[in-house]
């Protein structure tokens, strides 16, 4: 290998996965394909008839049908489409519109192109198929069609399901047609960013507005897949196609991409090229499961988010734990899974990003109204719920106190000696040891001056007698003037003291009786 681009191909991005597994003891490689778009001739291939969890790059397909379907009239890019409560309870990444949301079918291709929104296609499949099994017999069908041979399709989002996967030799057949058949669309793959309200979402390939002439397609991601795209490029005329399957990061798959425009510009297809259905049919019966590998538990879970996903990196320990498990001849390309020089490796910086309105509603104005009627509904359930929230926070408190003053008196009616005791019953100790006593106590609330009538009069005193001159009023804001008369009070007969007898003597002699 002369050429050191080819080198570079065959040692810096060949990416051989060693899987240990009941179906293959062997080594299995990640997926990659160049392929030349106007005469279908194969540039470079890897892995390229091997089954793939296709993740996001499903909806490459999904876009066909739904554009297939407006070419025969039975529906119109103007076409409503209604999220359902399914769609709406579709995991990330979505756009979280409500059930009952309505969109058009031209907005919901951009979403599902850019953002990637498993909620919209989900959507899509629902009102174009009747059902998601219903729209997934028509991805199967026409994916026969138009000469996707390995191809299974269950639903229209690519989220994990085993029974669905596809090839990279599908993929860019696929690829191939939407060019080829929708030549009014194609804008549709090189959107570079779409712009809902204020939120601006930038499209997850990160190869456009980074490479040099890259115009489109797909990305996607899932655990057991890792991270795929299928892209194209058109250089002085000439377009290819890349497939890239398996990857480790968005990053390395970027870098690999770009490495496979750059040999793929620098070839040509010669007449003894194979083409993509010359392509000879795999031996591996299952797609590999990367989830192990791709998805570690200790560290954050992987994203595709395009630009962003350009500063992320991974280290040596999955390529190591790949090459134990892979055959002997694997474990050179094993070690370049990660690798210093791509590592060290960047594309330039993305150009600024061009957003694309899109809307909820037949336009832009109903979807404002309805926008504006979403975040008034929105204000007053988040009203709601915090004066619910404090209403809960203040009878709790309410009845921790009430449970403490319980507490309390509990306690002091078990311990005299506790500082609340004297409140028990209304009682203090003290008035408690007057009563045993039999005496009374003075309420809190007696006055001073206590009425007259209520004065003990002793033994003796003269009475006193209070009476008011007559014809005299009491001064005004105050009370008649009182003349007091003190009379003798009249001692009380006194008993004769009555002594007792003295008791008899004896008799003695001479005495009288």
């Amino acid at each position: 290998m002369s050429n050191p681009l080819l080198r570079r191909l065959a040692f810096g991005f060949t990416a051989c996965v060693g899987l240990l597994g009941a179906s293959s003891a062997g080594a299995v490689t990640a997926p990659i394909l160049v392929v030349e778009v106007d005469s279908g001739k194969v540039i470079y291939a890897q892995g390229a008839t091997d089954p793939w969890f296709p993740a996001s790059i499903t909806k490459l397909m999904t876009v066909y049908v739904a554009l297939d379907l407006v070419r025969q009239g039975k529906v119109s890019l103007d076409s409503l489409l209604t999220i359902s409560p399914a769609a709406a309870a579709e995991p990330p990444s979505k756009m979280g519109f409500r059930p009952g949301t309505q969109l058009t079918l031209d907005n919901a291709l951009k979403i599902i192109m850019v953002k990637s929104a498993n909620d919209v296609a989900w959507a899509i499949g629902e009102n174009l198929g009747g059902s998601i099994d219903g729209f997934s017999a028509m991805m199967n069908e026409t994916a026969q069609r138009i000469g996707m041979r390995e191809s299974r399709w269950t639903n229209p989002n690519g989220l994990p399901d085993a029974r669905q996967w596809t090839t990279a030799r599908d993929m860019a057949i696929l690829g191939r047609a939407l060019i080829r058949d929708f030549p009014d669309n194609r804008g549709l793959f090189s959107i570079s960013a779409i712009q809902f309200g204020k939120s601006i979402m930038a499209n997850h390939n990160g190869l456009l507005g980074r490479y040099a002439g890259a115009d489109g397609m797909k990305t996607g991601f899932i655990c057991a897949g890792g991270f795929n795209v299928v892209s194209s490029a058109t250089r002085n005329g000439r377009r290819l196609i890349t497939v890239v399957m398996g990857q480790p990061s968005a990053r390395e798959r970027d870098l690999k991409a770009s490495d496979l425009f750059d040999y793929g510009f620098g070839q040509s297809a010669g007449w003894t090229a194979q083409t993509l259905d010359a392509l000879p049919t795999s031996a591996i019966a299952e797609p590999p499961d990367l989830r192990p590998y791709i998805c570690d538990r200790k560290k954050p879970m992987p994203v595709d988010e395009g630009p962003g996903a350009i500063a992320g990196n991974t280290d040596s320990s999955n390529a190591q734990i790949l090459a134990a498990a892979a055959l002997p001849g694997s474990a050179l390309a094993l070690a370049t899974l990660n690798n210093g020089a791509m590592r060290g490796r960047a594309l330039p910086a993305r150009a600024p990003l061009q957003p694309i309105p899109v809307w909820i509603g037949r336009n832009p104005a109903e979807g404002a109204i309805v926008l504006n009627a979403q975040a008034e509904a929105d204000k007053a359930e988040r009203a709601q719920t915090q004066s619910a929230a404090r209403k809960a926070r203040l009878d709790t408190l309410a009845a921790r106190r009430e449970a403490a003053k319980e507490a309390r008196q509990a306690q002091a009616k078990s311990d005299p000696k506790h500082p609340d005791a004297k409140k028990v019953n209304g009682k203090t100790p003290e008035s408690k040891k007057a009563l045993a006593r039999g005496k009374s106590t003075v309420p809190s609330t007696a006055s001073a001056y206590a009425p007259v009538e209520s004065t003990p009069i002793l033994e003796g005193a003269p009475k006193l007698k209070v009476t008011t001159p007559a014809g005299k009023t009491a001064p005004k804001g105050g009370k008649p003037e009182a003349k007091v008369e003190i009379k003798p009070v009249a001692k009380p007969a006194t008993k004769p003291v009555v002594k007792p007898k003295q008791a008899a003597r004896p008799a003695k002699a001479g005495d009288d009786e």
